[in-house]
């Protein structure tokens, strides 16, 4: 059955990106308001190095949590920037050094290791679950953001090369109990590779339906607190651009993300669409926004969500020159976006042709 569902899935892909390409979008009225210029990292770096954000054509900033302090939330406002605030949920490498009841379990029963720099937790863990919501509470506290952008929203993996890491996680015995329950599954008593061979061979289509649904009550949680605190802050979503059908099926078998559900929560969703890091071609930018939009207008047809992708100016692996930059950011500001930023500052501060390149496309840009 769930082979089924991977193939129906990889036949709507292609129909849709037939279908797609060049045609007029739906979410093409969502440009007739005011375009989101930004950039995604420490912004406050373009500051210290004498640059001032308007004069960039900058009119928002997409700051790390812990980048943003007093100083700079008071001076992007002045210089006329909506300020959206990066919020990590699932990456958790410090959290787990003294919290190894939240560490992913492999169906081996043993601790899944860093999936290159990153390190995932387990999204059942009620303790860093906790530690996520006050961690939310104390920014929105603190500042009047004009949103919240949702980051490492996946279970433990990683997707950010073009050899991605995709381990089986989790099955840990508080992951298999409340999936039995959920299920209304008598639970073996046996050890952990043998119950997750279980769960694999014999309930493999509940298994990641039921992982998908613990992704996006983490969204749904974390909505009702932003939205608790502050009404009219947007809720964005950074996320693995990859068709449904890709790596076998591993954005939803793997990562646990359904995209259906991505597009019913969020206010903005935010493909990460680093060309360079997954070994595509920049105009692959263009062709996923068209892909997400045709997505996106199905679901919530007359209220799609906000596109604004983030794209790559970072030189890793190699070199992003800034003619292939300049392309990303062509590719990605267009329709059906309606904003866009790019990852991230600092690259723009090693390579200063980059800058005038974002500089020049934002202060045309209507």
């Amino acid at each position: 059955m769930i082979r089924c569902f991977f193939k129906l899935t990889t036949l709507f892909t292609s129909i849709v990106l037939m279908f797609s390409f060049g045609a007029c979008n739906s979410s093409a009225d969502n440009r007739e308001k005011d375009f989101v210029k930004g950039v995604y990292g420490d912004p406050g770096t373009l500051l210290e190095a004498g640059y001032n954000f308007n004069e960039l054509g900058l009119n928002a900033i997409f700051v790390r949590s812990y980048s943003l302090n007093d100083e700079l939330y008071h001076t992007a406002r002045e210089q006329g920037c909506k300020i959206f605030v990066e919020f990590p949920v699932l990456l958790g490498g410090n959290f787990l050094e003294d919290n190894p009841q939240c560490a992913p379990i492999e169906p081996s029963g043993e601790m899944s290791p860093p999936a290159d720099w990153f390190m995932g937790v387990c999204p059942t863990c009620p303790d860093f679950k906790e530690d996520r919501r006050e961690y939310l509470k104390s920014i929105l506290d603190q500042f009047n953001v004009d949103g919240v952008f949702l980051d490492y929203l996946h279970w433990h993996a990683q997707f950010e090369t073009p050899d991605p890491i995709l381990p089986e996680t989790c099955f840990c015995e508080r992951c298999t109990n409340l999936f039995f329950t959920k299920n209304n599954i008598d639970s073996p008593e046996q050890d952990i590779p043998e119950t997750s061979n279980f769960i694999l061979t014999y309930y493999e289509n509940e298994w990641r339906e039921w992982r998908s649904t613990i992704l996006t009550n983490w969204i749904i949680d974390l909505k009702e607190i932003l939205k608790s605190n502050q009404p009219k802050s947007l809720l964005g979503l950074f996320y693995c651009s990859w068709y449904p059908d890709e790596y076998d099926s591993a954005l939803y078998r793997i990562m646990g993300i359904d995209i259906d559900d991505f597009v019913k929560e969020a206010d903005v969703l935010a493909p990460m669409l680093f060309h360079h890091m997954k070994d595509r071609p920049v105009n692959w930018i263009g062709e996923y926004l068209n892909w997400l939009d045709s997505v996106s207008t199905s679901i919530r047809p007359g209220s799609t969500p906000e596109i604004w992708p983030i794209v790559q100016a970072h030189n890793n692996p190699g070199e992003v020159s800034p003619e292939e930059f300049r392309e990303a950011m062509t590719q990605g500001s267009s329709a059906p976006s309606s904003g866009i930023m790019m990852f991230s500052d600092r690259a723009l501060l090693d390579d200063p042709r980059k800058i005038e390149v974002m500089k020049e496309l934002y202060l045309t840009e209507p």
